[in-house]
Parts: C-alpha cells; structure tokens; sequence
C-alpha cells in the first residue's frame, strides 16, 4: 500500500468520524440548548417566575462542546480563516513552502495549547475550577477541547504531508453551496 492511499486513507476515516461526531454530538447539544432555553424563558421565567437555578452553566458549557466540535471539522472544511494577500503574487514552489513553514509553526503551536488544555484539565478540580451556579467542574471540558486542539494539529501534519509530496490539499465538502 503506497504512502499517498495511506494517508487519503487515514483522511478519509478522520473524515467520516469527523462527520459523525458533530453531526450527532453537536446536533444533540444544539437540541438541548435550543429546548432548555425555551423551557427556562418561555415557561420558567415567564410564565411561572421561577427560573432555572444554574441555566447559564449549563448553556455555557454546551457552548463549549459545540466550539469543541467545531475546531477540527472547521479545519476540514476550511471554515477557518486564512489570509492570502500575498500568495497571487508568489510562485508557486514558493507558496506551497511558505505554506508549509506556517503549517509547521501552527502544528506546533496547536500541540503545546493541546498539551497545557490537558494540563489544565488535570488540574482543574484541585485548583477548584467550575462553573458559578451548579460547580460543574471544568475538567471535562478543557479535555475535550485539548483533544479537538490536538485533532486540528495532526489535520495540519497530514496537510503538511501532501504539501511536501507535492499534492493538493483537498478540503471536506458536507454538502450545501454558498449561502
């Protein structure tokens, strides 16, 4: 098996899990967000005057899986954004090393915020990090987000591998055109 069909095909299953995962993950927390919100205003709040103690922590905190579901889908869908000021008027050798010199340097930087994210998480019940209301602690979530930094890291290396081999990048169509 050549190089070039491991790695589509390493992309190609970190796509199809990618897919899932926030397709099922981020769809279910966009639900509950969406039905508590409504049952804590609507009926909570203004029908019975008595809100829901610690529905802010609660929001939040999906917030926060929803942004962690995003990081590494939106660095295969291109969602992130990028600046090409310059690149028109590059060659291309040129554009494609200028691009994998950045690429090294975000991996990099991406895999120490992964590392210091699991750290964090580590740490966050001794150092008593939880939310205001209901002391939710933060622990989870910060290893959530270290695992989708550390995703969006190994998308750049495999992105990085194509670039020196001379290949394109392909980036993850999900359907849907230009709004």
């Amino acid at each position: 098996m050549s190089n070039e069909k491991r790695i589509s095909g390493l992309t190609g299953l970190l796509d199809a899990v990618l897919i899932r995962v926030s397709l099922i993950c981020g769809g279910a927390t966009l639900i509950f967000m969406t039905g508590f919100s409504v049952w804590n205003v609507l009926i909570m709040r203004k029908a019975l005057n008595n809100p829901v103690v610690g529905a802010e922590d609660l929001l939040v905190l999906a917030l926060v899986v929803i942004v962690a579901l995003s990081i590494p889908l939106g660095a295969r869908t291109g969602a992130h954004i990028e600046i090409e000021v310059l690149e028109s008027s590059m060659s291309a050798g040129f554009a494609r090393w200028s691009m994998v010199l950045v690429k090294v340097f975000s991996s990099g930087l991406l895999a120490f915020m992964a590392w210091r994210l699991w750290h964090a998480g580590l740490s966050a019940e001794r150092f008593g990090e939880t939310t205001q209301q209901l002391l939710i602690s933060f622990e989870p979530f910060y290893y959530a987000l270290s695992v989708s930094v550390a995703l969006y890291a190994m998308i750049l290396l495999l992105d990085i591998w194509r670039l020196v081999r001379g290949d394109k990048i392909t980036l993850l169509r999900t359907g849907g055109g230009p709004l």
